[in-house]
């Protein structure tokens, strides 16, 4: 079903509804957009280059960019996990990524998004990709939602991997149940897009969240028909052409519907870039390194938030959020109660989406983690790598295949995030007491999670 504005008029839907049935102050709809490995330059406004994203671009002229927004973690399973819980995701167990043999998942006392969202009345749906479990405790249907359509895990899990022919068959599920194995993934984008604009119509009287999280630009890379050979740069901005589309479909409906003034959408993506794979990668520059790195190649990611009439229109933000504020600011927002004795990482930055004079983080510091070991700190302008190793691309792959990785080592490097961007310069000599500050900060950290983590889910 076209979603256009036209498209709306033709199904027998308003243009655009007189007057908005609910107060916008009064439980807000919602819709996270959340993408795979998109890199921090790689949506128009952030700087992309050889091919157009307007729909997005259009969202930022009308709502905020932020520039310092972190994923929680450089992976996808562990920044899922972050999303859904507004935790860091050591603290909910899921440090790792999971595949089609993990026996563990997001634990079912957990409370999601979709959960505290349910307490105030909201419908909710999940299209696309969770890896957060694949076994059936622990689908989005166990934690909250009342529909998903989409895969259990990564894309590139499945027998056509280009290195690894050992993936079983791709199943693609609907609801709990598998209705296909190894599914058209040029099609992805596009069913769940239209599941997302179907939901959203049908629920157009009452509040809702849609959690759409696009399979791409993941590799394998796939794309529609109606994208295909269409950037200049080749298959990596056929697809983000293609989510920038999806993004435009989802904009005009809540357009059309009249709920512009009653919905927050926002646009974020996992991780960074995954450099190995070349010419089917993003990009993260001026950052450094990339997707499963610290650095800020990994987990500085494109944001974009838009609701007209509360978000003041093309507006910046350069103040630290992370992808675990989503909860608490989505919660604060719908009037929803958290749990007091459970203990979460996020907080609400409605101030910053909002503009409010004189916002700042509520950050006092960000820390940066890989697998369960804290890595670096951010603390202002300032970022401290403890020492530890990392890998670095050592050439690009190409066609759909990676490139190697080397292993390298940083010290106990300390940059000036405002003054070097790219993290070349290491400062820690000129400024003793910030390191040592931010080494306390550290080991503080390190020992509340020590203290106050949970498991994940088992079977």
């Amino acid at each position: 079903m076209a979603a256009t504005g036209a498209g709306l008029a033709a199904c027998g839907m308003p243009r655009r509804a007189r007057a908005c049935p609910r107060d916008p102050r009064d439980r807000p709809n919602f819709v996270v957009i959340f993408v795979d490995d998109c890199g921090y330059r790689d949506v128009g406004c952030f700087g992309a280059e050889g091919y157009e994203t307007p729909h997005l671009d259009r969202m930022a002229a009308e709502g905020v960019r932020f520039t310092d927004f972190y994923a929680a973690a450089a992976l996808c399973t562990p920044s899922r996990a972050s999303l859904m819980t507004g935790c860091y995701p050591s603290r909910v167990g899921l440090p790792n990524v999971l595949n089609h043999t993990a026996n563990i998942g997001l634990h079912e006392d957990e409370t999601t998004i979709a959960e505290v969202l349910k307490s105030r009345g909201y419908a909710t749906a999940c299209y696309g990709k969770w890896h957060l479990g694949h076994h059936p405790k622990f689908l989005p249907t166990r934690h909250g939602f009342d529909e998903y359509f989409g895969l259990p895990y990564s894309n590139d899990m499945w027998p056509r991997h280009p290195t690894y022919d050992a993936f079983p068959s791709l199943p693609l599920i609907e609801g709990e149940e598998t209705i296909q194995y190894n599914p058209d993934q040029r099609q992805l984008t596009t069913w769940y897009t239209r599941r997302a604009v179907d939901f959203i119509t049908a629920h157009k009287d009452e509040p809702f969240l849609v959690y759409l999280a696009h399979t791409m630009a993941h590799v394998p890379l796939h794309v529609s028909d109606k994208f295909a050979g269409r950037a200049k740069s080749g298959p990596y901005g056929d697809v983000l052409m293609e989510l920038d589309w999806s993004v435009g479909q989802i904009l005009s409906t809540v357009r059309a519907l009249g709920l512009d003034n009653n919905t927050l959408v926002v646009f974020i993506s996992d991780n960074g870039p995954w450099l190995s794979y070349g010419d089917h990668a993003g990009s993260a520059l001026p950052l450094r390194e990339g997707k499963n790195t610290t650095f800020d190649g990994g987990q500085r990611v494109p944001f974009i938030a838009w609701w007209p009439g509360q978000i003041a229109a093309d507006s910046v933000c350069r103040e630290v959020a992370v992808t675990f504020d989503m909860l608490p600011t989505l919660a604060g927002l719908a009037g929803a109660t958290l749990d007091p004795e459970r203990t979460i990482d996020g907080k609400d930055i409605w101030p910053l989406l909002h503009g409010a004079p004189g916002a700042e983080s509520p950050h006092e510091a960000f820390f940066y983690h890989l697998g369960g070991q804290v890595h670096a700190v951010r603390n202002g302008k300032w970022k401290l790598h403890a020492p530890h190793k990392y890998s670095s691309l050592a050439k690009a792959g190409g066609g759909g295949w990676p490139g190697p990785y080397e292993t390298k080592e940083i010290g106990g490097a300390l940059f000036d995030l405002e003054a070097d961007i790219s993290e070349t310069t290491d400062v820690a000599d000129q400024h003793p007491d910030v390191v040592e500050r931010l080494k306390g900060l550290m080991v503080a950290f390190e020992k509340d999670l020590a203290d106050n983590s949970r498991p994940p889910g088992r079977i």
